[in-house]
């Protein structure tokens, strides 16, 4: 496999810190490094893809938007490991429920995650269709939320290569194996972490309820907001324990 010297879609010389908080879009981690970090600065913005460095807490932080969907997201994993030696990854985003027991506005964390996609077997061929998030970032996280208070939620999330709601997704989850419990569906969390697993660096996925097959619930901008902010806040606390 060639790999070159210098990364392609993230700035050479960019700062980036050990601990990467990775929304997928950049106009996101353009929020959270004005909101929530301390002498933010931004470090590379190849394709208009931003990344801030920080901090938090006293902590080194990176901010970076993916993009969306696993080719994208892929990519700028693949270069902050490689190429910058990143050791923890948290994706943060949205997401749709797939099963009743899931609110909106819910916090789900991603112990595993199924995606029927070909992603994993033409990126090294890994056979499977399922990954398992790192189980020591994992454990930080709920036990921040733990010590926090944090309503989170715990389970399997599936990763489509297509956006859920414009689709029958319902064809497309009658075909995951029954023994899944699937409790949400979103976009690029399979391909962060398989990625960041192949690498021996640990990533997880938190992802926001932001829309339900079984609610008309919609979220009003305030409440999105401060849903948002609280998921982000937990991602922040736990990256740097």
């Amino acid at each position: 496999m060639f790999i070159g010297e210098e990364p392609i879609h993230i700035e050479a010389n960019a700062d980036i810190g050990e601990f990467v908080i990775f929304p997928g879009d950049p106009l996101r981690a353009k929020y959270i490094a004005e909101k929530f970090l301390t002498d933010a600065k931004l470090v590379t913005n190849i394709r208009n893809m931003s990344g801030y460095t920080g901090f938090y807490e006293g902590k080194k932080i990176t901010v970076m938007g993916s993009g969306m969907g696993m080719p994208s997201a892929s990519i700028y994993t693949f270069e902050l490991v490689h190429y910058f030696g990143v050791k923890r990854i948290i994706r943060i985003g949205t997401c749709g429920a797939v099963s009743p027991k899931m609110a909106i506005g819910d916090v789900v964390l991603a112990t595993e995650i199924y995606s029927e996609s070909n992603f994993a077997y033409t990126y090294n061929n890994y056979p499977r269709f399922t990954v398992k998030a790192n189980e020591n970032l994992n454990a930080l996280v709920i036990a921040t939320a733990q010590e926090n208070n944090f309503n989170l939620k715990v389970g399997m999330l599936t990763t489509m290569d297509v956006f859920g709601p414009y689709i029958d997704y319902d064809r497309v989850l009658k075909r995951i194996p029954a023994q899944y419990e699937i409790l949400a569906e979103e976009m690029e969390a399979f391909g962060i972490v398989h990625v960041a697993n192949s690498l021996n660096v640990e990533a997880t996925c938190l992802a926001t309820i932001v829309d339900s097959k079984y609610s008309d619930v919609v979220l009003s901008p305030e409440s999105r907001e401060k849903n948002l902010n609280d998921m982000i806040t937990l991602a922040l606390k736990a990256i740097i324990k």
